[in-house]
């Protein structure tokens, strides 16, 4: 027996097996209430809509589903843990059944403890809103929705590369509709070869995202190959949160900088995005300037030390643009009266110019990206988007501005 061949049945030996889930209609799986550290449906699910968790450690774990029923037809959409879009309008016939399979990050908020005499913490700081989440916990959780046809699930620990974002309100997992964030809609753009892990917060700011501990966690999973997308400006920038503003010429690069160094350090690539932009139109149609100076600031940055940029501030203003005043505040949170946060729809748009963006800039993860092409200056309709809603509604809206 060769050593390639030895070294390969050892690695089959030492994966643990797949854990296996039955929930087409009428299995008893369907009718079994979630308890901690085992697997079932939580609460304030519906006869077609629900919610199904299996308690697990934290980790990446490839989820595959088998989508399809004998006898009805389907379509079904698939998000895990606070909303993140896995899968969007599976169709299948009756008698069809297909597979799809995609990548789930699960954390909790430990932090190994510091040594006696080191400073730090043993926990990410949570608000009351994160411990209602499904994502500070010890389980995986799906949500699947619109005309589910499920036969069944199975999750195995995945061993991919990792997207971490960091950032704020526009970036993070929204848990609630109507709200929604680009960085939730990315995995449905990307294929099974990569993890996202969002980090994000609402209302965070650089200096924020530090001391609550979100940057030690981020930090303390990342390894090489991984990825770290950086975003923030919306909170950062304002002088009247006088312990986390930071000035666009000299303490916003310097904060920049921070994040790069500690994930090259660690062997992982970092990639800077700049902040979309607030939906003010001028009376010519044109989006007014509230964050360009911190884009401009991240652009100079991301030339001088070398690292990719994702140019979303441009994508946004287009975007917005191309949409016109009239029809813009449909692509936004709380009927249009919000002008920072986003609905489904333009999560989903802002996602795809990430997506373009890291086709033609990131050649190492652009093999990943799966979604057709897209040009903010062409946006599709709302209609052609037509995401899901989620179980969970919430009038408030996310922290920041």
């Amino acid at each position: 027996m060769t050593l390639p061949l030895i070294l390969t049945l050892m690695a089959a030996a030492a994966a643990p097996a797949p854990l296996h889930f039955d929930l087409s209609d009428g299995s008893a799986l369907r009718r079994q209430s979630y308890r901690a550290g085992g697997h079932g449906m939580e609460p304030g699910g519906a006869a077609d809509d629900y919610l199904f968790s299996v308690a697990l450690p934290p980790g990446n774990y490839r989820v595959t589903v088998r989508l399809g029923d004998p006898a009805r037809a389907g379509d079904t959409t698939v998000k895990a843990e606070a909303r993140r879009l896995m899968l969007r309008n599976v169709s299948t016939r009756p008698g069809q059944f297909v597979e799809r399979s995609f990548i789930v990050n699960i954390r909790t908020p430990a932090l190994a403890p510091p040594p006696e005499t080191a400073p730090g913490g043993t926990q990410v700081t949570l608000s009351p809103g994160d411990r209602a989440e499904y994502t500070w916990d010890d389980k995986l959780t799906l949500e699947f929705l619109g005309q589910p046809r499920v036969a069944g699930v199975a999750i195995a620990p995945a061993d991919v590369p990792t997207l971490y974002l960091a950032g704020d309100s526009t970036v993070t997992d929204q848990f609630a509709e109507p709200a929604a964030s680009w960085g939730q809609m990315l995995p449905a753009l990307l294929d099974d070869g990569v993890a996202v892990a969002n980090h994000a917060k609402s209302g965070a700011t650089m200096k924020s995202f530090s001391t609550d501990l979100r940057m030690a966690k981020l930090f303390s999973d990342m390894k090489a190959g991984d990825w770290l997308f950086i975003q923030f400006g919306h909170n950062d920038q304002k002088r009247q949160w006088p312990q986390t503003y930071v000035d666009p010429q000299v303490t916003y690069p310097a904060w920049l900088r921070v994040y790069i160094a500690e994930a090259r350090r660690r062997g992982a690539h970092p990639v800077l995005v700049t902040s979309p932009e607030r939906r003010n139109f001028d009376a010519d149609g044109r989006i007014q300037d509230t964050l360009g100076a911190y884009a401009d600031a991240m652009r100079q940055v991301a030339r001088a030390d070398h690292v990719p940029l994702i140019d979303l501030h441009a994508d946004s203003r287009a975007l917005y643009e191309a949409l016109g005043p009239a029809v813009a505040p449909t692509a936004f949170n709380d009927g249009g009266r919000d002008r920072t946060h986003h609905n489904n729809y333009g999560a989903w748009l802002l996602a795809s110019a990430v997506a373009q963006r890291i086709r033609t800039v990131l050649p190492a993860l652009a093999p990943h990206v799966a979604a057709p092409a897209s040009d903010p200056r062409h946006p599709p309709s709302a209609a052609q988007v037509s995401i899901v809603p989620s179980l969970i509604h919430s009038d408030q809206r996310p922290a920041g501005s």
